[in-house]
């Protein structure tokens, strides 16, 4: 049975803070998906992360390279934004390589590749409620992400 956690996040800040203490309890080879409308705080999430890993460089979405590699910080982070894929693309067959590399991956528009993704995981998924306010609702696909979100929520 599916777990279901609800987040309330009033501003970028608050999104950033949860990203933050998620990266505190972060291992290798952690796969966060992150689901939700252009502009619902996908990217920022991403943001709270590398900061929080020490990356220094400014993070944005990988839109048309799919993958950026980030290797200054103390685990290397991979972030992918998948949006530009079609269904069955074959696009995503070096993408799985990244699930086993030692760092941590994080995918925007994740369930564009949902038959791609690691059966162990954690969900993010966004709603926009106004414009500074987000119900983010988490749901961990094996123990480890289970006690991750214990931790942290």
């Amino acid at each position: 049975m599916e777990i279901e956690y609800k987040y309330t996040s009033h501003n970028e800040q608050d999104t950033m803070e949860l990203a933050q203490n998620m990266e505190s309890e972060k291992f290798p080879n952690m796969v966060i998906c992150l689901k939700g409308e252009l502009g619902s705080g996908k990217t920022v999430f991403v943001k709270g992360f590398a900061q929080s890993l020490g990356i220094d460089e400014n993070i944005t979405s990988p839109t048309f390279n799919l993958v950026k590699e980030y290797h200054s910080g103390e685990m290397p982070l991979y972030h992918m934004d998948v949006y530009r894929l079609e269904d069955g693309d074959d696009g995503t067959i070096g993408l799985t390589d990244y699930f086993s590399k030692g760092g941590v991956t994080i995918i925007e528009w994740s369930d564009i590749i949902k038959d791609s993704l690691p059966d162990e995981r954690l969900e993010i998924k966004f709603k926009v409620i106004d414009e500074e306010m987000r119900v983010l609702i988490l749901t961990p696909y094996g123990e480890a992400y289970e006690d991750l979100l214990s931790a942290v929520l």
